[in-house]
């Protein structure tokens, strides 16, 4: 069985002259299985692309969603699959689905060899954090429905919608610093680099993410928290027993001689909202930015 990691259109974005002949030619091992356009028991993977389903009007297909699929409320009624990077297979199969549809990275790999030798059509949908990436996931997830038409009008309006929502937020010219925090365990800090959903929706919101000397998610040191100096603090709401109150935070030394903390500048929102980079990111980005410059208008 051939694994789709990327659909065509998102590869005819990204290819051009060779590569794009070269695309074209695999065009017909792409469409070739034809029970995934016509699949009535889909698994969706991923909170953005259950999300696109249901933008798409595609719910109907639905018969599971993984642990990161929080919205809109009514797919929590659906079985959940356990959390898209600790899928286990029994878990996805037991729904007896005709068609998975993954966000990249969805896993372990153990899980998704097993899913292949049971004949399950996967397809992968690329994921990158900008307004051009979130387009490339709907034109996949619409190719893998067999809806092209629909996801391409729905990309093309998500895209737009994106691109005008950077725009404003850059029209002050200021650009707040701003520091993303993942979790707060025994005062050690899990904070943002580069290459992260954190990382790309402070860029589209006009903030600058203060944390640049590496990629990914790591722990600071006291040291290079103080040294960062970020004016914001963004956190996800998480709510329940892991969320972090703002006061939670200030009482941290560190956090504390940061002017974002001394200020008690510190916004909380939703996860999948925030980070989601599917059909609500430019509301999302909109009210990032309104809370950015809210936050250190003044100065």
């Amino acid at each position: 069985m051939t694994r789709n990691r990327a659909s065509l259109g998102y590869l005819t974005r990204r290819l051009s002259g060779c590569a794009l002949a070269i695309a074209m030619a695999l065009s017909p091992a792409l469409a070739a299985d034809q029970s995934a356009e016509t699949a009535s028991r889909v698994v969706a993977i991923g909170g953005s692309v259950t999300e696109i389903i249901h933008e798409l009007g595609q719910q109907h297909r639905l018969v599971a969603r993984d642990t990161t699929s929080q919205f809109p409320d009514s797919v929590t009624r659906l079985p959940d699959v356990g959390y898209m990077r600790a899928l286990s297979p029994e878990g996805v199969l037991s729904v007896d689905p005709d068609l998975i549809i993954a966000l990249e990275g969805s896993g372990p790999p153990e899980t998704i060899e097993v899913l292949e030798r049971a004949s399950v059509p996967i397809v992968f949908v690329p994921e990158t954090y900008d307004g051009e990436g979130v387009a490339a996931k709907i034109e996949a997830v619409g190719e893998a429905l067999g809806v092209t038409a629909a996801a391409a009008a729905m990309a093309e309006r998500v895209e737009a919608d994106i691109a005008a929502a950077r725009d404003l937020a850059a029209a002050s010219g200021r650009q707040p610093l701003v520091m993303f925090i993942l979790t707060v365990q025994d005062g050690r800090i899990m904070a943002s680099g580069t290459g992260t959903a954190a990382d790309g929706i402070i860029t589209l919101a006009g903030g600058r993410n203060v944390i640049d000397a590496y990629e990914g998610y790591r722990q600071l040191t006291d040291e290079a928290i103080i040294e960062a100096a970020p004016d914001v603090i963004l956190m996800m709401d998480r709510g329940g027993a892991q969320g972090t109150a703002p006061t939670d935070l200030t009482t941290i030394p560190a956090i504390a001689s940061t002017p974002a903390g001394a200020e008690g500048r510190i916004i909380h929102m939703n996860g999948s909202y925030l980070l989601g980079f599917g059909p609500r990111t430019a509301s999302a980005v909109r009210d990032l930015a309104a809370s950015l410059h809210a936050e250190t208008v003044g100065e």
